[in-house]
């Protein structure tokens, strides 16, 4: 198979952004910074100056109005990518997404939708302030009406991000700040104009048979990790990347609790109706009785983000815990 050079999730996504604007004359991103400065991440940069200011927009700090604005203008035919610069401050979009895009299609009996994507740094261990470290994917899962999109290497990055603009409903696509500088080989299919993939299919990333692990964003890297860690002890660990976490590919998850008996989810956020407690129910809906123990889940503690860097490592799961919980479920029955 034929390599591109190696991409970080940055340039995956300034890729995909760079190729939906020469595409698609109608496609606008907005936001705080996006333009001459190239956004905080340097997402943006050199979009502005290629494709106009006008198309690639500073806005004023406001997020309700960032999103306000590209509600109104997704509603009058144009394709908006609103950036919210951290993730903290979509609290005062919520009202804008979740009362109004997330509605819109139904609220007009399917005459007007809201081709949107909204995109979002999230996650810890980048030692910023509060309001920058969480992860806010279950709070926006909850919604019908909006898709939450998490991608974890550059190829789910560009081909996930594509997909979502194209989309004729909202996508809150939420990107994961520590995992931006992480670089991976693209292969030459991702390299493609054309490229792209579905929302809602999950992704096996490493077959295993006594254990399946769930996860999304940074938390796939730590699984994999885990696993490896695993296999030295003699478990065999299956890893699911979600990639999705609405729509969530029940199936993919089914199949492998199928096959494993085991499951054990692993997020970032927090656990009170988290995301793993909606994959605990999947698997109790799904698969019950091929279950031979407890679901398990790894998340982030029950706690608003810590500001001291010593405590916020400690808030967020590491791959020791990951392989903690799966021995545990290892080793006992149901």
């Amino acid at each position: 198979e034929t390599h591109m050079a190696e991409c970080t999730l940055v340039e995956a996504v300034n890729l995909a952004l760079a190729r939906a604007l020469a595409d698609d004359p109608n496609v606008v991103v907005l936001g705080e910074d996006v333009g001459a400065n190239g956004g905080v991440f340097r997402v943006t940069e050199g979009l502005a100056d290629k494709h106009g200011h006008d198309r690639v927009q500073n806005t004023p700090l406001d997020e309700s109005g960032i999103l306000g604005a590209a509600i109104g203008l997704a509603i009058a035919g144009m394709r908006p990518i609103p950036e919210i610069q951290f993730e903290g401050f979509l609290g005062p979009a919520y009202d804008q997404i979740v009362n109004h895009a997330a509605r819109y299609r139904n609220r007009t009996r399917g005459t007007v939708t809201i081709p949107m994507t909204v995109r979002v740094p999230v996650g810890g261990g980048i030692h910023a302030p509060e309001l920058h470290s969480d992860s806010p994917e279950a709070i926006y899962s909850h919604s019908p009406g909006l898709k939450v999109v998490m991608p974890c290497t550059p190829y789910d990055a560009k081909g996930l991000l594509l997909s979502a603009i194209r989309d004729p409903d909202p996508v809150v696509f939420l990107e994961n700040e520590l995992l931006y500088g992480t670089s991976f080989e693209m292969s030459a299919e991702a390299g493609g104009e054309d490229f792209l993939l579905p929302i809602g299919k999950a992704k096996v990333m490493r077959e295993g048979t006594d254990v399946t692990i769930t996860a999304v964003s940074k938390m796939v890297g730590f699984a994999l990790e885990a696993a490896d860690a695993l296999a030295a002890k003699g478990i065999s660990a299956e890893v699911i990347n979600l990639r999705s976490v609405r729509p969530l590919d029940r199936e993919a998850i089914a199949a492998s609790v199928r096959k494993t008996h085991r499951l054990v989810s692993v997020e970032e956020g927090w656990p009170q109706s988290g995301l793993g407690a909606e994959i605990a129910a999947v698997a109790m809906e799904e698969c019950f009785d091929d279950l031979d123990a407890p679901v398990e889940r790894v998340t982030g503690a029950d706690i608003p983000t810590p500001y001291a860097k010593s405590l916020e490592d400690l808030a967020f799961p590491k791959p020791d815990d990951i392989v903690r919980v799966c021995e545990r479920a290892c080793f006992r029955s149901a």
